[in-house]
């Protein structure tokens, strides 16, 4: 209200937000494609090292897209404002269903696993949901 600008689109910060945004999103779905090509490796030869690339790839992939869909959510109702958190607009229903989808295989543990295997070497735990 108080930007001067006849529309939100013409706001600095809102601009600023969705380039952010979506700088984000393109990195995580790049990832989500490396770790693809890396699963199809392990498929069709799967051994320790296959797999093990193949792990951290996905892990990779799971950290960032559930870094961008919490942060896309809660950026929703900062720049659309208060309004926006009125029930009949529904738009909660974006937060929890991101938050729900990432708390499955939590991405904490991802972190620890990550660093393992760069700077130890150590190779993922295996298991079938990794």
């Amino acid at each position: 209200m108080d930007s001067g600008l006849d529309h939100a689109s013409q706001d600095p910060y809102t601009i600023q937000a969705v380039g952010d945004l979506n700088l984000r999103a393109n990195a995580a779905a790049a990832l989500l494609d490396i770790a693809s090509v890396a699963i199809d490796l392990a498929l069709a030869n799967p051994t320790a090292e296959t797999v093990a690339q193949a792990q951290i790839a996905t892990a990779e992939a799971k950290v960032l897209s559930t870094e961008i869909a919490i942060l896309a959510t809660n950026k929703l109702f900062e720049l659309a404002g208060t309004r926006s958190t009125l029930a009949e607009h529904n738009l909660d229903r974006h937060w929890r269903n991101a938050r729900t989808h990432t708390l499955h295989d939590p991405v904490r543990w991802k972190y620890a696993i990550l660093g393992n295997y760069y700077l130890n070497g150590v190779n993922p735990p295996f298991h079938a949901w990794s």
